[in-house]
């Protein structure tokens, strides 16, 4: 079989999942895993391992873990010499007509707009159903048709989704308007499979100095987030959230190659203070410098910061996420500006000497007075920070990251419009000039405002791209014509909308209420819409919720049946 992730060697070997698919099918009796990559489209696909071309496989198996990959997946099934398109594949399976079979973590999001090209998916964490899904096409692939397999595989194994067998259905308006089941004993719904406790943390199976994180050996904390924050997919559909204790941690990083000591720890940001400290002590004991992506301002512990110290880091970055105390609370960050200022400060005071900030703008409810409250809290923070810099000889730089803010499916905030601060009334748009103005004016004013700021740094991402992945997030099967015209003919994605007769504004850009029908519904995250619903309405109303309690509460209907 072929295991695809449709980006770079670099960013695929950097994905923790994709590792530990990789692991855990190289594991498996009677099967041979070989990897591809896309890094060079113009050159035919051959595996890392053997050299043997896409073409040769019977069974591929592809990683998504971002959007703007789905438009890379069709451009390494076209560069494989593989059909793209599902129905276009013969009904016996084998090389050249392989079964198509996607996972990762936006698949269970939302699958629509790859359901074309993707014969199965496979929704949720693998270790639950990989070993009987494998078990099961070990001895089926080539003893039946392509459509008979499929409907057996999407009645037998939890999690299977077979796009065939579900016809969605559209208003003259072009408003999505739900799915009709088309195959006999199929479910209504298919159910996530999630990891319900775990012995030893995911880790790295492969490192590279080529990988994006080089040579860095990563082990997760746990899956999911508590805090519920409004804009974040992670803390929805990975409900209830799962903090693997402190010895499964120490068990993962315990399998790192000999002479590996930097270790990178996936969520850091959700993890007890208490726990921290004691794999900051093991780490510090074993000689091991740590590494992170970011850092929750309120969980900055002593043991953690003498690790940092003692680890050489630099840099690190902590999110406010809102640009104003207002913001955050709309949001439910759960954190105020005493936190940010102190953990500045402290992380500082511990000898690091850039500090990034991560910041959201278009986030509902925003005004130009929220941005002032951020050009005053940088302002803070540096006048905090420059002294301790200055009394080890060192400039503290600061870097602003802003980032446009995306609506997420299965997240309070996939009733809020793209680029609108605004609530607005279900099919209501605003025009795409307008959001993508909205965000470039608001770009530009804080570019101005930081120009004559000495030792500050901003970077942002580009609106209209981030436009195309909010529509690429919100969007459903017609979006499969778009994405195969880019492949095929490299147009801008504008334009390939345009020429098929769709908008950016009516997948991203327009209003909807409790009652939406969404193209992800398909997927069985047990959270309750009414709930979804409820949480967006406070945070409108700019009121916050306690974080998730597994143990002791049922408002999000994810936990009502265990």
């Amino acid at each position: 079989m072929a295991l695809v992730y449709p980006n770079s060697y670099a960013v695929g070997m950097s994905s923790l999942g994709f590792q530990l698919v990789y692991g855990l099918l190289g594991r498996m009796d009677g099967l041979v895993c070989e990897r591809f990559f896309l890094d060079d489209p113009s050159q035919p696909l051959r595996s890392l391992e053997s050299g043997r071309l896409l073409s040769d496989f019977p069974l591929i198996f592809c990683s998504i873990s971002f959007e703007h990959d789905y438009l890379n997946l069709v451009r390494l099934l076209r560069a494989g010499g593989i059909f793209p398109l599902a129905e276009d594949r013969a009904e016996r399976i084998g090389p050249l007509q392989p079964l198509v079979v996607c996972g990762g973590v936006v698949t269970f999001m939302n699958p629509e707009p790859l359901a074309p090209f993707v014969d199965l998916f496979v929704l949720g964490e693998a270790e639950p159903v990989l070993p009987g899904l494998m078990a099961r096409l070990q001895t089926g692939l080539f003893e039946v048709e392509r459509s008979e397999l499929l409907a057996d595989l999407a009645r037998e194994i939890p999690g299977c989704y077979a796009p065939r067998y579900y016809k969605p259905h559209y208003g003259q308006d072009g408003v999505y308007q739900g799915y009709t089941v088309t195959g006999s004993g199929l479910p209504e719904r298919i159910f996530v499979n999630r990891v319900d406790d775990c012995q030893v943390a995911a880790h790295s199976q492969v490192l590279t100095p080529e990988a994006e994180f080089s040579d860095l050996y990563l082990t997760e904390l746990g899956r999911g987030c508590s805090r519920g924050c409004r804009f974040c997919a992670a803390g929805f559909i990975y409900r209830p959230p799962r903090l693997w204790n402190a010895e499964a941690v120490r068990a993962g990083v315990e399998q790192r190659f000999a002479g590996v000591s930097r270790v990178g720890l996936l969520g850091m940001e959700m993890a007890p203070q208490e726990d921290l400290a004691i794999l900051a002590d093991y780490l510090r004991a074993d000689g091991c410098s740590l590494s992170f992506s970011s850092l929750r301002a309120d969980r900055i512990s002593g043991p953690l910061l003498e690790l940092l110290a003692a680890s050489d880091i630099k840099s690190v970055a902590i999110a406010p996420d809102g640009s104003s105390e207002r913001l955050r609370r709309v949001i439910n960050k759960g954190l105020d500006r005493d936190d940010l200022l102190d953990a500045a400060e402290r992380l500082v005071g511990a000898g690091l000497n850039r500090l990034k900030l991560y910041v959201m703008i278009g986030l509902p409810t925003e005004t130009e007075e929220d941005l002032l409250e951020l050009m005053e809290l940088i302002r803070a923070i540096r006048k905090r920070i420059l002294p301790l810099g200055r009394s080890r000889g060192h400039l503290t730089e600061m870097n602003l990251s802003l980032n446009s803010f995306v609506p997420k499916p299965w997240t309070p905030f996939q009733f809020h419009a793209f680029g609108v601060s605004e609530q607005l009334a279900p099919g209501e748009t605003r025009p795409m000039d307008q959001a993508l103005g909205l965000l470039k004016g608001r770009i530009k004013w804080l570019q101005q405002e930081l120009r004559h700021e000495a030792n500050i740094r901003m970077n942002s991402d580009k609106p209209e791209q981030v436009l195309f992945q909010a529509v690429l997030s919100r969007g459903d099967r017609r979006l499969a014509p778009v994405l195969l015209d880019m492949a095929d003919s490299g147009r801008p994605w504008k334009q390939a909308m345009k020429r098929q007769g769709l908008s950016p504004e009516q997948f991203a850009i327009c209003g909807h209420d409790r009652e939406s029908v969404f193209p992800w519904s398909i997927v069985g995250q047990e959270i309750s819409q009414e709930y979804l619903w409820q949480e967006y309405m406070k945070g409108l109303a700019e009121k916050t919720t306690l974080p998730c309690e597994p143990e002791r509460c049922r408002r999000c209907g994810v936990c009502d049946g265990q």
